[in-house]
C-alpha cells in the first residue's frame, strides 16, 4: 500500500489557494479513480483508496490545519503500518516557478511549515516528497501561499495537476529515483495570450488603476494584499 499526503488548509476561505496545490492533486487522483465522494474522515484527515491501476493507493487530506500536518500522517501512518519508504508528501513550494515539479527523496523543510510539522512530529527529514511550483512570491509570501492562481495560471492549471498526478503514479509504480528522472524536467506549456480575459472583462486582471471587475461587481485590490478586494 502506498500513502500519499497531500498537504492544504481545510475551510472554504482555503479552498483553490496556492497553498492547498496538494489537496487539489489529491481530488485530481480520486477523479481519475472515480473515487470523489467517497473520502471517509479519519485520523484527523479525509481519506480514500483502494486498487487504482494496478495499484494499491491510499489519498490522505490532513484535516489538522498546514502548520499541524504531522499528526495526521503520524496517525495515518501507523493505521496503515506504512513504512516511510511507501510514503509520499505533495506540497507547494514558492521557490520553484509556477508549474515545475520537483522529487525528493529527503531533505528539510525550506520554510514550509507542513513540511517542518512532519518532520518534527516523524524525527527524520528521510522522506519522499513531491514538490509543486507556486511561484516566487512578488510581496510577503504568507499573502502569496494563500491567494488564488491568477488568470494566465488558471488557465494551464489543469494540465499542472494532470502532470502532478501523473508523477505521483509514476512513483508509487517506479519509486522516488526513477519518478524524478522522468518528471522534474517537466515544464508547463506558456500561457496563451489570446485566451487570458483582459483589462475590464470580468475576472480579468486589475487595470492600471489596480480595479477589477467581477461577477458581482467592480473590485480594487488592495495593495500588499494579493487576491484581496473592497468594493471600487
Amino acid at each position: 500500500m502506498k500513502v500519499v499526503v497531500g498537504l492544504g488548509n481545510p475551510g472554504s476561505q482555503y479552498a483553490g489557494t496556492r497553498h492547498n496545490v496538494g489537496w487539489l492533486v489529491m481530488d485530481r487522483l480520486a477523479e481519475r479513480a472515480g473515487w470523489d465522494g467517497r473520502g471517509r474522515q479519519r485520523d484527523s484527515s479525509n481519506v480514500v483508496g483502494g486498487r487504482y491501476r494496478g495499484l494499491d493507493l491510499t489519498l490522505v487530506k490532513p484535516l489538522t490545519y498546514m502548520n499541524d500536518s504531522g499528526l495526521a500522517v503520524r496517525k495515518v501512518m501507523a493505521r496503515e503500518h506504512a513504512p516511510l519508504s511507501d510514503i509520499l508528501i505533495v506540497a507547494d513550494d514558492f521557490a520553484l516557478p509556477f508549474g515545475k515539479l520537483r522529487f525528493r527523496e529527503a531533505g528539510s523543510h525550506g520554510g514550509h511549515n507542513g513540511l517542518r510539522s512532519i518532520i518534527d512530529e516523524l524525527g527524520t527529514e528521510k522522506f519522499a516528497r513531491l514538490r509543486v511550483g507556486i511561484g516566487d512570491p512578488v510581496r510577503n509570501a504568507r499573502d502569496h501561499v494563500l491567494s488564488r492562481f491568477e488568470p494566465d495560471e488558471t488557465q494551464r492549471l489543469d494540465e499542472l495537476l494532470d502532470a502532478a498526478a501523473d508523477a505521483v503514479e509514476g512513483w508509487a509504480r517506479d519509486g522516488t529515483s526513477k519518478a524524478a528522472n522522468r518528471f522534474n524536467t517537466f515544464a508547463l506549456r506558456p500561457a496563451d495570450a489570446d485566451r487570458l480575459a483582459p483589462p475590464g472583462a470580468v475576472d480579468g486582471p486589475p487595470d492600471e488603476h489596480g480595479i477589477r471587475r467581477t461577477k458581482t461587481g467592480w473590485r480594487r485590490m488592495l495593495p500588499g494584499k494579493q487576491g484581496d478586494e473592497h468594493d471600487a
